[in-house]
């Protein structure tokens, strides 16, 4: 049977025009397909952020420290990252963006003065050159080094 009758007239009204149900399916699964691609390079993104924070953090701190140390009438470095704030060197002692917690820091006592530090941050997808720039006292205590994929020290 026709769709059109003997006088040229289309029998379908304008409400049966539309979509079909496949070709709404495809565009939805365009949609899906698009915003999973947006929101992994989105987390890309926020990982990349977050590690220049930790960054800029320690390079802070190991400014901090660097002030500590020529502010002391005998030379020598804090024992603990908390003096830095008490020294009026720093207004707070920076933390993970991701976790909230401190950076790793350790202090190195060499002759009974802290004369060494080192602190590490853990980065989550980039690790800048030179990832590693800590090295520790001969004969000093500790002799471990802080864990990190970002450790810097004087």
């Amino acid at each position: 049977m026709s769709a059109r009758t003997s006088h040229g007239i289309s029998r379908y009204t304008s409400a049966e025009k539309g979509f079909t149900l496949i070709e709404l399916l495809v565009v939805i699964a365009i949609i899906g397909l698009l915003s999973s691609v947006i929101l992994g390079s989105l987390n890309s993104a926020r990982k990349k952020g977050r590690d220049a924070r930790r960054l800029a953090d320690v390079k802070q701190l190991q400014v901090a420290l660097e002030l500590y140390y020529s502010n002391q009438t005998t030379p020598a470095y804090p024992s603990a990252l908390s003096a830095l704030v008490t020294d009026g060197d720093i207004s707070a002692v920076p933390t993970d963006p991701s976790t909230g917690s401190n950076y790793n820091y350790t202090a190195y006592t060499v002759s009974s003065v802290i004369a060494s530090y080192c602190i590490g941050a853990v980065t989550e997808a980039t690790v800048p050159s030179p990832s590693d720039s800590c090295t520790v006292p001969s004969g000093a205590s500790p002799s471990t080094e802080p864990t990190g994929t970002f450790r810097v020290g004087p």
